[in-house]
């Protein structure tokens, strides 16, 4: 029995790899489950056994998109200047693979909509970033990194705006934007600013 749930659970993360790439590319609306169930080697109808519908499985690749910046980049347990290097890293990696990056910036400008299926995890989302970035900041403050009273959820309401517009401007041109190298120099800027 532990082996059939072992050998499930792996053929869930290679639906979900599958369609994370899928989605990338042609966004939500453009992805086809049959092109994903091929990818896979399934058909449509057992790729629809693990995930009843395009709506559910798009959630789930947006969940393990979150869960494998998790593993990589454990930045919710970080505090103060600790957190903002580690979101350095994360952009750092970034950088390294454009299309979930892309994936990322397509379904969040889909997702606007109320009616997208992405729309709540979006929300979510952010209110999760915004309230671990400001967490960490407070943490900062309280070890002594930071000045007392500082604004931690405008700063970390801005850090997330300039993690995106980075993002964006470097997808459309990766030639004139190094992303990294701007927002570790605004990151270093932030820490100057909000030392005591």
């Amino acid at each position: 029995m532990k082996r059939g749930y072992a050998t499930g659970e792996a053929r869930k993360e290679r639906i979900l790899a599958a369609a994370l790439m899928e989605f990338a590319e042609n966004g939500y609306r453009g992805a086809s489950l049959a092109r994903i169930a091929e990818r896979v080697e399934l058909s449509q109808a057992g790729l629809l056994h693990h995930f009843r519908s395009k709506e559910r499985l798009l959630v789930a690749v947006l969940d393990y998109r979150d869960e494998l910046d998790v593993r990589k980049f454990d930045i919710t347990s970080a505090g103060g200047i600790e957190a903002l290097r580690g979101l350095v890293r994360v952009v750092e990696y970034n950088s390294r693979v454009p299309g979930l990056v892309q994936l990322f910036s397509v379904i969040s400008g889909e997702a606007v909509t109320p009616d997208h299926p992405g729309h709540e995890w979006a929300r979510r989302r952010y209110r999760r970033l915004r309230a671990q970035m400001a967490a960490a900041l407070h943490r900062g403050a309280e070890r002594g990194e930071f000045r007392a009273g500082l604004d931690a959820e405008a700063h970390a309401d801005r850090l997330i705006a300039m993690m995106d517009g980075l993002q964006t401007q470097w997808l459309i041109d990766p030639d004139q934007v190094d992303m990294a190298a701007v927002f570790s120099g605004y990151v270093d800027d932030l820490i100057t600013l909000l030392r005591p």
